[in-house]
């Protein structure tokens, strides 16, 4: 595990959004990063190893990495690369239109399961023009409603890299799919309110065992395990990014108590906040 002082943070960006187009630009680093921002690359053609946290992926030809604010990635021999790298924060995001909300909750609220998208011809095609088209529209002279221009071409890829999980029908039917990404969509807006599988059953009028047995089959997890890790995640951000308390994180994330909040914290991440905080920002909490 990389001590804190090996890891970089990421600059800040205009406007909370950048495209860049690299060709043999990535090289190995030693020192990790830290994202600021959630991250789409598209790799074109490449070999190596990109760590993402503590997994670590193959490198290859027409694929997507996709990386959440706060996740450290390292990469790893790099040779050959060429593709576009898209930074956008929430606030950004924000700008794209609300129809698109669930297709950022299905890729991002559980990275775990979509950190790497590999492409088949049609859709890598799709994709590479989709990012040339907003690359140009980056680069183009400013003008009023740039802004919105670039986040409804963000939205428009963000929909296309949802729909990659299509291709997997063989092991889940549309319909538990569409519920899928619609308890999605829930989770991001309830997560720190709503802790219990029951809940998010009772919201989409199914029963609870339902509802696990379709995230089980959509993306590998149970309910209960994507509910978990949406609260830790957003407690690791706090815990790095706030200089709030442990015990004003637990009850903003709806804990009865602080020793209640770092039994479930710990139970998910094998080391308590206090720990994690130290790990990580170097202080004491």
């Amino acid at each position: 595990m990389k001590l804190v002082n090996e890891i970089f943070e990421e600059p800040e960006v205009a406007n909370s959004f950048l495209i860049e187009q690299f060709d043999g630009a990535i090289r190995s680093e030693l020192a990790s990063r830290r994202l600021r921002y959630h991250q789409i690359l598209l790799l074109e053609r490449g070999t190596g190893r990109l760590t993402i946290d503590n997994n670590t992926f193959e490198i290859s030809d027409n694929c997507v990495f996709l990386m959440s604010k706060g996740q450290v990635f390292t990469f790893h021999s790099i040779r050959d690369t060429s593709g576009y790298k898209i930074s956008f924060g929430d606030c950004f995001w924000e700008k794209a239109p609300q129809s698109a909300s669930n297709c950022k909750a299905v890729l991002f609220n559980n990275t775990n399961a979509n950190h790497q998208l590999l492409l088949n011809p049609t859709e890598f095609g799709e994709l590479s023009f989709l990012f040339r088209a907003l690359h140009a529209e980056y680069g183009a002279k400013s003008y009023i409603n740039q802004q919105d221009a670039l986040a409804a071409y963000l939205k428009i890829i963000m929909i296309k890299l949802a729909n990659v999980r299509l291709t997997e029908e063989a092991t889940f039917d549309s319909q538990d799919y569409m519920l899928y990404r619609n308890f999605m969509e829930l989770l991001s807006s309830h997560y720190r309110s709503h802790h219990a599988v029951s809940e998010y059953a009772t919201m989409l009028n199914i029963t609870a065992r339902r509802l696990s047995d379709l995230c089980k089959r959509c993306s590998g997890l149970g309910a209960k395990e994507l509910i978990n890790g949406q609260i830790i995640a957003e407690a690791k951000r706090r815990l790095q990014f706030s200089s709030a308390t442990i015990k004003q994180i637990a009850y903003e994330l709806h804990f009865n108590s602080p020793e209640q909040f770092s039994h479930f914290f710990k139970k998910n991440t094998k080391q308590s906040p206090a720990a994690f905080r130290m790990q990580v920002v170097g202080i004491e909490a």
